[in-house]
């Protein structure tokens, strides 16, 4: 059947007005003699396959890996200084809590650093290098020197160290006698204070190696790197707070 211009156009205006552009795209593609099918298949468009990309091999900005080679070594670096500030903290924690606690063992006596004669301030040893730490009677420590002419740097230094309850008693040319008397309610509250010093003590420094190293890198906001600097100074301060929140649950502190 064959219809004029006039009449063609007419029919176009009135389809398109109730069937939307779909239908009129079809019929127009009747009336010029192609098939309805692939007039359709023209007038309708779909996002290509080659720019469609799938987002399962995606990895959230939360959980992406540092992949920046310098950054990468500067975040080894600072987690190597705050694994080491939560083990001295750990260390540190240990001996108040055996002292609150009650028990006497040589490492009362580990924080102790002898100047020895004849050397520098800075070049102060560790008791056990000079000497040795026994406990007798479970309530006395004993410090026996290697040499004779060290026993009042000792003695010294274990004033220096200005332990709680620590009074140096010398016996004789080489022994230095500690009694430890049991820690009372008060003794048990001043660890636990000590304790939680150094905890914000420890905190601070791992926060001050966070933005050290991201004051290095210079890095965009709400890049990878700051993320990842920011989970491994939170993980560390945990750690903090993990273990001295042992260390007053062992000692029964508030």
């Amino acid at each position: 059947m064959s219809f004029t211009p006039i009449f063609r156009r007419h029919i176009l205006r009135n389809l398109t007005k109730a069937h939307g552009i779909h239908a009129s795209a079809s019929l127009r593609g009747q009336f010029h003699g192609l098939p309805s099918r692939l007039s359709t298949a023209h007038t309708r468009t779909y996002a290509s396959k080659s720019k469609v990309k799938s987002t399962a091999s995606l990895v959230p900005g939360s959980k992406q890996a540092i992949t920046s080679e310098a950054a990468r070594a500067e975040y080894e670096k600072a987690e190597a200084k705050m694994t080491t500030a939560v083990e001295w903290y750990r260390k540190e924690v240990a001996t108040l809590e055996t002292r609150a606690n009650g028990r006497v063992t040589p490492a009362l006596l580990s924080p102790v650093r002898v100047e020895l004669p004849g050397k520098e301030k800075n070049e102060a040893v560790k008791l056990e290098q000079v000497a040795t730490v026994g406990v007798r009677d479970g309530s006395t420590l004993i410090v026996t020197v290697f040499e004779e002419h060290t026993l009042k740097a000792v003695e010294q230094a274990l004033y220096s160290a200005k332990l709680p309850n620590i009074v140096p008693q010398r016996q004789d040319t080489r022994t230095i006698k500690i009694p430890i008397p049991k820690p009372t309610v008060d003794a048990r509250k001043a660890l636990t204070t000590s304790a939680q010093r150094l905890a914000e003590d420890s905190r601070v420094q791992i926060r001050k190696l966070q933005q050290a190293s991201v004051k290095k890198g210079k890095y965009e906001k709400h890049s990878v790197e700051l993320d990842e600097f920011q989970k491994l100074a939170d993980r560390n301060i945990s750690e903090i707070d993990k273990i001295f929140s042992q260390m007053k649950k062992a000692t029964g502190s508030r």
